[in-house]
């Protein structure tokens, strides 16, 4: 299995945000031993699923408590080097899903993200950086979902039109902009291969 650094090597920018924090995240992952731990007080790693439904016209969000936020699932490695596993250990355990399958094992976008100061289980946590990757992944829009009343109050499936209506963290506009224009491609070259089927 490739190391997150060798995959993230490989990865191809998108746009030129992902150039400059490809760049950035694999400086990150050479300079610290403890980037997988979130002891790492200026930035860790972190994974995220983009749920999409059957025909990629949905993506399952939930309501993030921390940032008030309806926002995608995802969380801290804590000392998992497995990206892809945490990615869906996430996904499951914030939306209540028992199948979460990824479309592609190979990461889908990287994501330096800036972490405003918060309390979290009564503690203060001062401001940092996620070094994220997301992983595209595709859920049965008719499972049951439930909270993780910890983290989230709400789970629902927004069409990926309305994004801008239900998000409120302005600075993640962008990314999931960015996320559903990845997913139309994949869409249109799902399509063009079950035409020549």
């Amino acid at each position: 299995m490739k190391t997150l650094l060798e995959e993230v090597k490989g990865f191809d920018p998108y746009n030129e945000q992902e150039e400059a924090d490809k760049e950035l995240l694999m400086t990150y992952l050479t300079m610290f031993d403890d980037i997988f731990y979130r002891e790492n007080l200026m930035a860790h790693m972190t994974s995220s699923p983009w749920i999409v439904n059957q025909d990629m016209s949905k993506v399952l969000m939930i309501y993030h408590n921390i940032y008030d936020s309806w926002g995608w699932c995802g969380g801290h490695c804590d000392g998992d080097e497995d990206t892809l596993h945490v990615a869906l250990k996430e996904g499951m355990e914030e939306t209540g899903l028992t199948k979460l399958t990824p479309l592609s094992e190979h990461i889908m976008a990287i994501d330096i993200l800036p972490v405003p100061p918060h309390k979290k289980r009564g503690k203060f946590v001062s401001s940092h950086v996620h070094l994220n990757v997301t992983y595209a992944c595709v859920a049965d829009e008719t499972e049951n979902l439930h909270i993780k009343a910890d983290e989230n109050s709400g789970v629902r499936w927004i069409p990926v039109e309305e994004i801008d209506t239900w998000v409120r963290e302005e600075d993640m506009k962008p990314v999931y902009h960015k996320l559903v224009e990845k997913t139309k491609v994949m869409a249109e070259q799902k399509r063009k291969v079950s035409l020549q089927d």
